[in-house]
């Protein structure tokens, strides 16, 4: 019978904790299971600056997931993966790679026309006529890859669109880890459809010490508002995630996507 009474008893106190915390407004919302799912995509025989990048890009993905507040799945190869398997994942993140052959492409062209969710780093988002996939364009917003800098090194970032959420708390410029830094042409910025987020400011002109670039449009963050997208144009190399501030860019960028879920905002679950 004792034993009976403190059960009430303790029940009795959790629901009155409840009440509380809904009549004060609590601020948490804990998750009883994880909130979505990721894809995580990227090719470990890629250049070794890029492969580089990708194992470090998992770590920080993975260290996001502790606590089982998502699901994060990778694979180095597309192989399999069909439109029914993809639109299973809230989001991809696209490392250093891009879907291959016409059936890999046409999963991915369908997934993402049907709402699915990318954030894309640097070389996922590489076109030229060799790789000759003009729908990777339409979907970026942008033209082919027009030229880079080497070898990679710092930049000043400035700041486009402070108040959205992709930039929030980002200071209006700030200094990027070095990396190598592609410019397209035309630049997304010539798309009405396209919002740029951050760019290379021009104060960093002449950019380069063996490939030097001396003048352009350079987006290095931006989203087409045709797609649930973010873009990022770094990833080169090992000293990506050393830096916070841009960190935080990351992180916020794939909140931003995860969010724009059409079947509802997980983390409002």
């Amino acid at each position: 019978m004792n034993r009976i009474k403190t059960i009430l008893l303790a029940l009795a106190v959790l629901l009155s904790v409840q009440a509380f915390a809904q009549d004060a407004g609590y601020p948490a919302n804990y998750a009883r299971a994880p909130r979505f799912k990721a894809l995580l995509f990227y090719s470990d025989t890629a250049e070794e600056a890029h492969v580089q990048f990708a194992h470090q890009a998992i770590d920080f993905f993975t260290r996001l997931t502790y606590g089982d507040g998502y699901i994060l799945d990778t694979t180095t190869t597309l192989e399999g993966y069909d439109y029914e398997r993809l639109s299973g994942y809230n989001v991809m993140i696209v490392i250093n790679a891009a879907p291959e052959g016409q059936a890999q492409r046409a999963a991915f062209e369908q997934y993402m026309e049907n709402g699915g969710g990318w954030l894309g780093f640097h070389a996922a988002a590489y076109n030229d006529a060799s790789t000759n996939w003009p729908w990777l364009n339409k979907f970026l917003g942008c033209g082919k890859f027009y030229c880079n800098n080497w070898p990679p090194q710092c930049v000043l970032l400035d700041v486009e669109k402070k108040d959205d959420p992709v930039m929030r708390n980002i200071p209006a410029s700030f200094v990027a880890p070095e990396s190598e830094w592609y410019q397209w042409n035309p630049s997304p910025r010539q798309n009405p459809d396209v919002d740029i987020l951050a760019s290379i400011s021009s104060l960093n002109y002449p950019l380069g010490i063996k490939d030097v670039i001396s003048h352009g449009d350079f987006p290095v963050a931006w989203r087409n508002r045709n797609y649930r997208m973010v873009y990022l144009n770094y990833g080169h190399g090992d000293r990506e995630f050393t830096d916070a501030t841009q960190n935080l860019l990351t992180l916020q960028a794939f909140r931003y996507v995860v969010s724009l879920d059409p079947k509802g905002n997980p983390f409002e679950k």
